[in-house]
Order: structure tokens, then sequence, then C-alpha cells
């Protein structure tokens, strides 16, 4: 009897310790207002003291002693999350790996007038990407710091100084013992000195922009070790010396600008088996020289932008350039380039923009109406004494004379030969030389110079080389 007794209990007690377990667990995972279960909260991943105490130290030495980062923001990595620092999970652990100071938002973190570099920034273990945007002025002179970067060698990825006027001084070597590092821009600084030769050993670098700097010194032939190199931008600085023969090794390179500087050495015939290269910028290295190479334009199947403006190239067009299938601005103006036009330029399938002005070239344009009314304001080959046009009807160029006679081409022009007051020569050497004819060609030379200059300025250029009329057609930069 008693055994029986306990047999049917032992299924009420197997019924009751199930009940009791359902009910905890509800009680654990709580009900929302429809009475629905709503799962338990998992308890925050933390975040090391340590961690905490050195990013607050790190941007205080930035934004100023008079910010209170613990105080405003205690859980940095999540509930109270401080505008331009973001965290990544390491083993459940949080960690600051992008820190972003500069006024890019309206409560991004802004440096104080007197920022600068906290040593604390070196203890960020998991840091990432650093950048900096108009946190220097010229007011507070700073230097980037020399040591400790070596702490950040085998995190940091992308490191950026940007519009930065008060930051002086020499690029530190030791930036190069970042090997991990994929992006470094130093824009619109005030850096000075030579560009290390260091940074050829960052293996892992895919773009190098140092624009806007005052560096100088010749371009580091060791930047050819940087083989998987996209992106290369050493613009608007005070470089010299040729352009190294090293780089023929960026096999995978699509940009190099190395506009206004003190280049000499002539164009380098390597940048002929760069496949990969889309943009090619050297105007304004009046010092460069040299001439077009004649043959081989056709590897360059690949180049989009090609800005010889305004650095000495002497010597004929040649006619293989129109072999460039997706060409779309081609910027030859300000040179001493001779001979005539080839035809076949028009013919470049991709062509949007093209400059000839300022140059020496004669004979006839024979390119058609057609031609012109789709380039517009495009095309230029204005101040070549000795080019003329055949008449077309309903297009022609701005700024070049009609061809007298198809038969007989104007002479070559005298655009070495101005006078001392600047002033360019006759549009074509041809035209008659009589009194009354003179007063008509002055007449329309004015118009012709008047016309130039309205096209100047619906192209947002001003005539002196600087690369402005590129930068009107392709705004979207390095």
């Amino acid at each position: 009897m008693g055994r029986a007794r306990g047999g049917r209990l032992l299924p009420v007690l197997a019924a009751l310790f199930v009940a009791l377990l359902l009910i905890s667990g509800c009680a654990a995972e709580g009900e929302d207002e429809q009475g629905s279960p709503v799962p338990a909260e998992e308890p925050e991943a933390p975040m090391e003291d340590k961690e905490k105490a050195a990013l607050y130290a790190a941007i205080g030495s930035f934004v100023g002693k008079a910010w209170n980062g613990s105080g405003l923001f205690p859980d940095p990595c999540g509930q109270t999350p401080i505008q331009g620092v973001s965290c990544d999970l390491f083993n459940g652990v949080w960690y600051p790996t992008v820190v972003s100071i500069g006024p890019v938002l309206d409560n991004s973190l802004q440096c104080a007038p007197d920022a600068r570099f906290g040593p604390q920034l070196f203890d960020l273990r998991r840091l990432k990407s650093l950048t900096f945007y108009a946190c220097f002025p010229a007011a507070n002179p700073t230097t980037i710091p020399a040591a400790s970067w070596d702490k950040l060698s085998g995190t940091l990825e992308t490191l950026e100084f940007r519009s930065n006027p008060g930051l002086s001084g020499a690029i530190p070597a030791s930036l190069g013992r970042l090997a991990s590092l994929r992006s470094l821009v130093l824009v619109d600084n005030n850096l000075t000195g030579a560009v290390p030769s260091e940074l050829g050993g960052l293996a892992k670098l895919r773009r190098l922009v140092l624009s806007g700097n005052g560096l100088s010194g010749p371009v580091p032939a060791t930047l050819g070790g940087l083989k998987g190199l996209l992106k290369m931008d050493l613009s608007n600085n005070r470089l010299d010396g040729r352009i190294p023969p090293e780089l023929a090794g960026l096999e995978s390179l699509t940009l190099l600008d190395l506009r206004n500087n003190s280049l000499t050495g002539g164009l380098p015939d390597f940048v002929l088996a760069m496949p990969a290269l889309q943009d090619l910028l050297l105007s304004s290295n009046p010092l460069l020289g040299g001439t077009l190479m004649q043959r081989g334009w056709e590897k360059m199947a690949s180049l989009a932008t090609l800005d010889l403006s305004n650095v000495g190239l002497a010597g004929a067009i040649p006619e293989s350039m129109a072999a460039m299938p997706r060409l779309r601005f081609l910027a030859l103006d300000h040179n001493r380039l001779s001979g005539t036009v080839p035809a076949k330029l028009a013919a470049l399938p991709s062509i949007g923009a093209m400059y000839l002005n300022g140059n020496n070239l004669t004979g006839a344009l024979e390119f058609s109406a057609r031609f012109y009314q789709r380039m517009g304001s495009r095309f230029a080959s204005w101040d070549n004494p000795g080019l003329c046009t055949a008449e077309t009807a309903g297009g022609a160029p701005t700024g070049v004379a009609v061809c007298k006679d198809a038969q007989d081409p104007p002479r070559v022009g005298v655009r070495d030969g101005m006078d001392g007051g600047g002033r360019r020569p006759e549009a074509s050497s041809s035209l008659p030389a009589s009194s009354s004819s003179s007063a008509m060609v002055a007449v329309l030379w004015w118009s012709v110079l008047a016309q130039g200059m309205a096209m100047a300025t619906l192209r947002g250029w001003d005539g002196d080389g600087d690369g402005n009329k590129f930068r009107s057609i392709n705004a979207d930069s390095a």
C-alpha cells in the first residue's frame, strides 16, 4: 500500500519540478506589456580601466583639460559613446579602434588652442585609425611626434592629418615602422623637409597622399618598393630632381599626381608600361622638359586623365596618342610643342576635354564642326600663332583664325618672339600687312582676346597653368 502510494507520488513531484523550472525561466526573462516573455539582458561587455583612462587622457590632451571625459562618457564604447570614437570587441573586451578629432560634425571633438600630443595616445593598443582635421592652427605650431609610433605598428591602418597649418617640421622617419599602415594622408599642412625614404618600407600601403605641404628634395626611389600602392599624390610641394625610374615597379598604381613641383628630367618612358594607371598628373613642373614619346601610348589602355600642361614639353604631338580608348581629359597647353595637330585626336572615343593652347603648333586644324560643337569650352587651341582652322559651318574653335587657303596654311608662328610687353603675336602670320588691314587685324585680335577671356572664365581657368582647369572637369580628387 505504501509502495503504491509512493509510486503515484513520483510523477506528481516530477511535474512540480518541471513547473518550477518554467516559472523560474519566465521570471528570468520577464514579460513585456502584452505578457510575452522577454529574454533576459546579457551583461554588457567590459572595457579595461587602463584602456579607458588612456582614451580619456589622449583625447583630453587635444580638446583641453576642461573636458571631463569620465563624467560625460562613463561608458565610451557602450551607452555613452563619444563622437569620433569607435570600438571593437576583442576576446569579449571593448577597445577603441577609431579616433577622429576635428570639426567634421556639430558634435565632433574639436581641438583646443593649445592642443598637443599626449603620450597616452600610444597606449591605445588596438587603434586602427587616427585622424586629425583642422586641429592645429598656425598660432599653435606643433610637430608630429618622432617617438612611440612603433607601439601602434601592429594595429594602425590609417593615419591622416588634414588642413593643419600649424603642423610643421619634418615627417618623422619612424612612420616607416607602422607595418600595418594602409593609408597615409598628410594634406594641406605646413610640413617641410624631405620625404622620408623609410616610407618605402610600408609594404601594406595602398594610399600615399602628401600634397599641399612644403616638402623638398627628390622623390625617394624607395617608394618603388610599395608594390601594392594604388594612389600616390605628392602634388603642391617643392620637390625637385628626376622622377625615379624605380616607380616603374608600381604595377597596381592608378593615380600618380606630382603637379606643382620643380621636377626635371623629362617625361619618363616607364609610364607607358604602367597598365593600371588611370590618372597621370604632372602639370606645373616647368623645368620637367623633354618630349612626348612618339610610340607606345596604346599601352595605356586604362588612362583617363593626362595633364601635362606647363611642363616645358617640346617637339611634336604623336598620332599614337589617339590610341588611348578611355582618355577623357588631355591637357598639353602652355608648352613649346610644335608641328601639326594630329587629326585622329578628334576620334578619341571617350574624350571630353582637350587643351592645346599656348604652344607653337602650326598648320590647319582638321577637326569637324561637330567636334567643336560637342566640346564647346572644353577645347582650347588659341595662342598658337601658326595654327589656323578650315571654314566649318556651325562650329569653329575660339581664338584660331580661318585658314586663308586650304592649300596654303600659315607659316610657322613667332610665339618665342614676343615683344617685351608680353603681347601675343598675331593669330596668323599669313594675314595681309597693309595699313587698312592692320586695323582690321587689331579689331579681330581684340575680339579673339575677349572671347578667350570669356572662355577662360567659363572654365574656371586663370591661364597660369596651375591645374584649375583639371579640377573644374574632374572634381573627384585623391
